[in-house]
């Protein structure tokens, strides 16, 4: 008799990470299925680790050639989850968001497709995004009404409105936020199950070949989202490498965002690395003596993964430009909770 099936739709390394780290715990003795729909992320996922993985086109950015594109997309994309997820009584769908029609279709969708009797929505961690609440407008909640008038051509489309959070956390559908350990957070605590760390730090021992004292620089799109102005970029990059010098380290790779093609960070002295798994995977294999940025969510998890004696910075804060001074006073309350160093 079928049983309990886990699906986890993923868009990042972060919630990859998660994803798996769930399977292993939370989720152990579930058949495990795999959905990621962000290109960039499949360079790291191992499709044998799981009894079923599969890529997904997203309807609005990958529509179906022809008339109507994106809503046979949406069709299309129902019926191949479906035939990955096959039978089950019990359906756990996790996601990071669920206002989204790419993803919430399958609220209702899959448990008919697969004779699901139980369905439960999770949340995955996504980073400081998780970290606040957003709630959903009244512009956002006509648009959650207007996405549900596609059932009247295909019954399957049938859209979950809701309110509150635009995540989704809380809605009826979603019984468990997944959250990370350490990080502040704003949602009802009933359904918090609070993850073990994703990775497990190795055994971190200097490199006897080394003969100075190594740090990792974070890289971040800055000027390129409007973070910052190219002066400012200039300057923090200055007060980075000065900062480095001043402690010692001769020795200081780069790690670049993938959406960070100009190394914004970089400096000549630096040599850029590009590891082919996760980021926070590879942190927690590689020996540093130091790690820095500006306002990378990595640092957050280096934080996680390396001792205490081991500074982790951010750098350039005065000169980044924040939405609004509330989401600066909740980004510093997270760094500062989980023990990241703020530097001006």
């Amino acid at each position: 008799m079928p049983g309990t099936t886990a699906l986890y739709f993923v868009a990042s390394p972060l919630q990859y990470l998660a994803a798996r780290r769930i399977a292993a715990t939370a989720e152990a003795g579930s058949r495990q299925v795999l959905i990621w729909y962000k290109h960039g992320v499949a360079s790291i996922i191992r499709p044998e680790e799981w009894d079923a993985a599969s890529y997904m086109s997203w309807p609005r950015w990958e529509p179906l050639p022809g008339l109507l594109g994106r809503h046979r997309r949406l069709r299309a994309n129902i019926d191949l989850v479906a035939a990955l997820v096959d039978h089950c009584d019990t359906l756990h769908i996790h996601s990071a968001v669920f206002d989204t029609e790419a993803i919430n279709y399958f609220l209702r969708a899959l448990p008919r497709a697969c004779g699901a009797r139980t369905m439960h929505a999770r949340i995955l961690p996504d980073g400081i995004i998780s970290t606040r609440r957003y709630p959903l407008n009244m512009s956002k909640r006509l648009a959650q009404c207007a996405r549900k008038l596609r059932r009247l051509i295909a019954p399957e489309l049938d859209y979950w409105c809701f309110g509150g959070d635009r995540i989704g956390s809380d809605a009826a559908f979603c019984d468990r936020i997944y959250v990370l350990p350490g990080l502040p957070h704003e949602y009802p605590a009933a359904k918090v199950h609070v993850l073990p760390p994703l990775v497990e730090p190795a055994v971190q021992l200097p490199d006897a070949t080394d003969r100075g004292r190594r740090a990792l620089v974070i890289g971040q799109p800055l000027t390129g989202f409007e973070l910052m102005s190219q002066g400012d970029l200039t300057a923090v990059t200055g007060e980075i490498r000065a900062w480095l010098a001043t402690h010692g380290f001769d020795a200081i790779d780069y790690k670049g965002h993938p959406k960070d093609a100009q190394l914004e960070l970089s400096h000549p002295d630096y040599r850029v690395i590009t590891p082919e798994q996760a980021l926070e995977v590879f942190m927690a294999g590689t020996h540093y003596d130091a790690v820095v940025g500006v306002r990378s969510s990595a640092l957050l998890f280096a934080r996680q993964i390396y001792p205490a004696t081991t500074p982790v910075e951010a750098f350039g804060w005065s000169r980044v430009r924040f939405k609004s001074a509330a989401e600066r006073q909740d980004m510093e309350h997270t760094f500062a909770a989980v023990g990241v160093a703020i530097h001006p």
